[in-house]
């Protein structure tokens, strides 16, 4: 049974604009961490969006019960923020003039819902199946893991023929006289 509630905040003085961008950070999240991130971001919206999502939270509670729904299984399904009335103000410019602004208002909506928590697959072993404890699981586990890549080994490098006599001299034997350069000729 997953249980859906809902709190509203009308003709709050934030606009829609900066109120949308405190609700997207708390989009889907679980209550708890929402209300943390809401509680350390410095805007105003922050504490309208925190003040109406533990709303919800309270609706969710009394609305079921707490025997039935636990904090932990609850997060944001969707916050809508849409515009509400402006109010018309004046301010008074050189010359006589009269320029008009908005406050502009917002309404909020959050959405809650209970998060679905499946229990634990049982292990059984059907038709040679591994299972996912013991000795099949480990089974598994080594047949999937990805096998080590051989390192290539490393080709030693073609010694030239000055090369070639120059160590036969740190070693105190002569060159073989095929392995003297073109130059020496």
């Amino acid at each position: 049974m997953a249980v859906t509630t809902t709190a509203r905040l009308r003709h709050c003085s934030v606009p829609p604009r900066k109120m949308r961008l405190v609700a997207n950070l708390v989009k889907g999240m679980p209550i708890q961490k929402a209300l943390d991130v809401l509680n350390f971001t410095k805007r105003s919206a922050a504490f309208h969006i925190a003040k109406t999502l533990k709303s919800a939270a309270a609706n969710a509670f009394s609305m079921v019960g707490t025997d039935h729904v636990k904090p932990e299984d609850l997060f944001v399904k969707s916050i809508t923020v849409d515009p509400a009335p402006s109010a018309k103000r004046i301010r008074f410019q050189s010359m006589g003039r009269v320029f008009r602004y908005r406050k502009r208002h917002s309404h909020l909506t959050i959405v809650l819902e209970e998060r679905a928590t499946t229990p634990a697959p049982v292990a059984t072993k059907d038709k040679g199946k591994p299972t996912t404890e013991g000795e099949g699981a480990e089974a598994q586990v080594k047949k999937t893991a990805p096998k080590k890549a051989k390192s290539a080994a490393k080709k030693p490098a073609k010694k030239t023929p000055a090369k070639a006599a120059k160590n036969a001299a740190a070693k105190g034997k002569k060159p073989s006289p095929a392995k003297k350069s073109k130059k020496a000729k």
